[in-house]
């Protein structure tokens, strides 16, 4: 096996302090803490724990065992990183996969980026590493802010600050936690996508949202056409109120909803002023009202 990774020796003074309880380091003010401390090292895989604080929910199986194979022929090429948590204890901070990976493998280490951190800054450290990953889904990326918010205690504009990304998109994939589990579930899986859901969100009702759901993945309706969709349920679910509209009004109403063959509104005032709405749905419709207005057609 060709390893990628040079293997580093631990010295006698590095084992010595590795495996004497009496030396043992847990901050980075006690006496040779600058040896483990900051530095990569091989460490023995049976005093590594995964991170109870992970924010990764979803390991596909498949990929686990590609990258298995990758390391079995190539070796490790980017070490994890561990927070020590007592005498030969250690905890990962980030690089859970890789962890993940070895274990069907016959190697005793691992090479490790060793730190010295509390809960908190744990948590923050996996949080704001795994969202800067390629590969989370949007909800993982969703609950990995909402964490940094409620277990960080991070406003939106500090997160925004911390993990790169403007305040809006923030709170965009907020939005997406406000959706039925079964949508969620369907945004991970990729039957719809984060546009899908940040259109849904929209829809306060639950119901109503499975729904909508439902028909776009049943129809494969574009992003687009599900805010047109959600749009006009919205409008036949709040309708606006009916004016008593003089007859002539009225009369005028009904051809011109017939002609442009869309929902035209006319609001009058008291003082006979008042407006004419002729609403679309799209550029297209848009155009083809224009024309039978401009005598085209």
């Amino acid at each position: 096996m060709a390893k990628a990774y040079k293997k580093q020796s631990l010295g006698r003074g590095l084992s010595a302090l590795l495996n004497d309880p009496a030396k043992d380091i847990n901050s980075i003010n006690d006496t040779n803490a600058d040896k483990l401390i900051g530095n990569i090292i091989d460490l023995p895989i049976n005093q590594i724990k995964v991170n109870p604080f992970q924010p990764r929910t979803n390991f596909e199986e498949e990929k686990i065992i590609e990258l298995s194979n990758s390391i079995n022929e190539l070796g490790i090429i980017q070490p994890i990183t561990v927070r020590k948590t007592g005498f030969k204890s250690y905890e990962i901070i980030s690089g859970e996969r890789r962890f993940r990976a070895i274990s069907s493998l016959k190697l005793k280490t691992i090479p490790a980026y060793v730190r010295i951190a509390n809960d908190q800054q744990s948590l923050e450290m996996a949080l704001v590493e795994n969202i800067q990953r390629k590969n989370l889904d949007p909800i993982e990326i969703a609950l990995c802010y909402q964490r940094l918010i409620e277990e960080v205690m991070l406003s939106q504009e500090d997160l925004s600050k911390r993990v790169g990304k403007k305040r809006s998109t923030v709170s965009n994939y907020l939005r997406l936690l406000k959706l039925d589990p079964i949508i969620q579930t369907g945004i991970r899986d990729g039957f719809i996508s984060m546009g899908h859901g940040r259109a849904l969100a929209s829809v306060e009702n639950i119901e109503n949202q499975l729904k909508i759901y439902k028909t776009i993945v049943s129809d494969t309706l574009s992003v687009r056409q599900t805010e047109n969709l959600i749009s006009n349920n919205q409008q036949k679910k709040y309708p606006l109120k009916k004016q008593n509209l003089p007859s002539n009004f009225q009369k005028d109403l009904s051809f011109l909803n017939k002609k442009l063959k869309t929902e035209v509104k006319i609001s009058l005032k008291s003082n006979n002023k008042g407006t004419v709405s002729i609403p679309f749905n799209d550029i297209d419709e848009y155009k083809r009202i224009i024309k039978i207005i401009s005598g085209e057609n």
